[in-house]
Formats: structure tokens, C-alpha cells, sequence
């Protein structure tokens, strides 16, 4: 919460600043803007290849069946929430948002920084995620445990540049990217578009939460509102601590109150809150669209366009870290890559994503008990087809 309201603080200073200071103040921020950004875009490549590599290599190796429905069940439940938000988004945003985008500034009047520094990063985008998976499947495969010890202390490297350098300046970072658009004269109708699309994420994750219960519910015999219900006090803590990892304790008390088997609740939940991230998704989906709404040089995509980027986004996101904002970090690569995102579009989807950060992980955590359910009750039908061809077969 209170980076929430660090990050409330830059864009409100940032536009204060682009509306009333003088030039050379503008312009010594437009340089913070500069150089954190290249500092940014070098840390990700880095973020996806060592987070995603102790993430695979890190899975549970027992109840094979087990892993894989959890995994299926959970990056099924991503990439679907990822298609209704594109789907919704696409036609409510530019209904809602003035058409044509934002007025292109004035011919002269854009500020530039007083200094300019390129950092190429070490691995391109894709790059660093062929090799995560390449590396996190054969650490699994053969037990490398030195190997899988140096990627998961690289995790930490990485994990601590976020904590004590990336996060805590991304408020001044935010307030570099409104100063330039308050000086161009553009920030009025990108707040609109804010305010549009974070009551659409928050609204979305409600639909996806209800969709996800009511299958939990048909599965189960139990009635969806009762299952949701119980899920609430994770939901809290969730807004509180915008931490999936953080929630576990709570989400785990929460699943066991849905009845759902000690061993299954053990095993799906904190997995889940390493591998489920339907809320991030649905959020970043909504938000790209609200980016492209905003950008006269984005097109918006077709369905056939997006789904490749929901794909990999699933996938980039695996094992994201327990930070505030570790989706969206992760997922910078591929708004660049894919859709085209400039670094402006970047640094406007960073401050939407944070802005609602922990509503996203709230439905995340929330999620992760509908597919407990799930789990736990395929695993119960299952056993009980076991039994009865166990049965048949004594019989003959």
C-alpha cells in the first residue's frame, strides 16, 4: 500500500512539475527517466532468465499426475482470463477513452534529457527465456544441484536490485514519464483513460473469479458463492500484502475451510502462488489496451495478433518474483518485443499495473483455492474410478 501511494505521489509531482517548473528542472528528471529506464530494460532479460530457471528447476519432482493437472489447471485458468480481458477491454476502452488517441505534441516543444546512456542487456527478451527453459528443464532432468544453486542465487541478486534499487525509485521514474507528458500537453486524457481502466481490471477480476467458482462448484457439488466466501480472508490479506507468496498461510486455511484434502491443499496452493497469475494477466491485458488507446503510433491487434502474447506471457511470468509489481516486470520484454511498447508505453503500463497491483494479486490468491478445488476434486473421482476397476477386477 504504500507504494501505491509513493507511486499516487510521482505521477501527482510529476505533473506538477511538467505543468509549472521551469525547463531545466523538467529536463534534469527527463534525465533520471533516461538512465533508470536503461537500467530497467538491462535488469529484465536477467529477471526472466534466472527467475524462470530456479522456478522450473525448483518444481516439485513427486505426484507426477498431481503436478501436471495443477500446472495445466492453472496456466489454463491464465491464458483464458488473459482472452476474456483482451476480448472485453478491446471494445470497452475505446468506447469509454476519446477517440484518436492523444493529441501529438506540439512541433518544438518536446524537452529532452541533458544526458543519454545506452545499456544493451546481456540476452535479448526471448533469448534469456529459450535459455531459462532450456536450462530449468535440464537442471530437473539431471539434478545439477550446483548449476541450480548458481541460478537460484542469481534469483537473489536480482531479487535484491528490485527491492533495494528498481521498486524504491520507480516512483521517481513514474514522475519523469507524467512531467514529459504534462509538457506536452497530454497528460489530461491519459488520467481518464487511468481512472477507466483500473475500474475495468478490478471489475474483470471479479468475472474471472466468478467463472473460475462456478466450474469449481459444478465439479464439487458445492455451491460457488459458499467456496468464495470462504476464500474471502485471503483475498483481504492479499490486498494488504500484494504477495501471492506472502498469502499462503492464509490461503491454505482458507482452502482447507472449502474442504479441500490436507495433502492436496499442501501441495496445490503454493505452487499455485508461484505458477497462477489469471488477476496479472487479465491486468496487463487491460492495461496494454488502455497503453494503445493512449498511443497514436500502437494499433490495436486483432485476437489472432494478442494470443501469442498471452501465451508467452503465461509463461514469462512463471515464477515471477514475490515482489510488488514482479508481473509486470517480467512481462516488459514481451510488450516491447511483441507489441511494439517505447519506453513512454512501458513506463504508462508500469504505473497502471502498480496502481492496481494488489487487486491482481488478490484475484490470483483467490484463484489459486478455486483450482484446489478443482484439483482435489478430479483427484477424488479419479481415485474412485481406480477403485471400482480395482472392484471389477476382483469380480472376474
Amino acid at each position: 500500500m504504500q507504494l501505491i501511494l509513493k507511486l499516487i505521489a510521482g505521477i501527482l509531482g510529476g505533473i506538477l512539475l511538467g505543468l509549472f517548473a521551469p525547463d531545466v528542472l523538467i529536463r534534469a528528471l527527463l534525465t533520471f527517466k533516461e538512465l533508470f529506464g536503461q537500467l530497467l530494460f538491462f535488469t529484465i532479460p536477467l529477471l526472466i532468465l534466472f527467475y524462470i530457471t530456479a522456478g522450473i528447476a525448483g518444481l516439485p519432482k513427486a505426484s507426477g499426475h498431481l503436478l501436471g493437472r495443477t500446472i495445466g489447471t492453472a496456466y489454463a485458468s491464465t491464458i483464458l482470463a488473459g482472452i476474456m480481458a483482451f476480448l472485453i477491454a478491446a471494445v470497452v476502452i475505446p468506447l469509454l477513452a476519446t477517440a484518436g488517441g492523444t493529441p501529438p505534441a506540439e512541433e518544438g516543444s518536446a524537452l529532452e534529457p541533458f544526458l543519454r546512456m545506452d545499456i544493451p542487456p546481456v540476452l535479448s527478451i526471448m533469448s534469456a527465456l529459450a535459455t531459462a527453459f532450456i536450462f530449468g528443464l535440464g537442471i530437473a532432468a539431471t539434478n545439477a544441484t550446483t548449476l541450480k544453486s548458481v541460478f537460484e542465487e542469481g534469483r537473489d541478486v536480482i531479487e535484491k536490485l528490485l527491492i533495494t534499487v528498481i521498486i524504491p525509485l520507480l516512483p521517481f521514474y513514474i514522475a519523469g514519464v507524467f512531467a514529459e507528458l504534462a509538457a506536452a500537453g497530454t497528460v489530461f486524457e491519459t488520467l481518464k483513460t487511468f481512472g477507466i481502466v483500473l475500474l475495468l481490471s478490478v471489475a474483470l477480476h471479479w468475472v474471472w473469479i466468478g467463472v473460475l467458482y462456478t466450474l469449481a462448484g459444478m465439479k464439487s457439488g458445492r455451491s460457488p458463492l459458499s467456496l468464495i466466501k470462504n476464500m474471502l480472508p485471503a483475498y483481504v490479506t492479499a490486498l494488504g500484502t500484494m504477495s501471492s507468496a506472502a498469502t499462503i498461510p492464509v490461503t491454505l486455511r482458507c482452502a482447507r475451510n472449502n474442504n479441500v484434502r490436507e495433502d492436496i491443499a499442501s501441495f496445490t496452493i503454493p505452487l499455485c502462488a508461484t505458477v497462477h497469475l489469471a488477476g496479472s494477466t487479465i491486468t496487463i491485458v487491460s492495461c496494454a489496451v488502455a497503453v494503445m488507446v493512449l498511443s497514436d503510433g500502437l494499433a490495436m491487434p486483432s485476437l489472432l495478433t494478442m494470443l501469442p502474447f498471452i501465451f508467452m506471457l503465461g509463461l514469462v511470468m512463471l515464477a515471477a518474483p514475490g515482489v510488488p509489481g514482479g508481473a509486470v516486470m517480467a512481462a516488459v520484454g514481451l510488450l516491447g518485443s511483441m507489441l511494439g511498447f517505447d519506453e513512454t508505453a512501458i513506463a504508462l503500463m508500469i504505473a497502471l499495473y502498480m496502481a492496481q497491483d494488489s487487486f491482481g494479486t488478490a484475484c490470483n490468491v483467490t484463484g489459486d483455492g478455486g483450482i484446489a478445488v478443482l484439483v482435489d476434486s478430479a483427484a477424488s473421482q479419479g481415485a474412485l474410478s481406480g477403485a471400482d476397476e480395482k472392484e471389477q477386477s476382483v469380480a472376474r
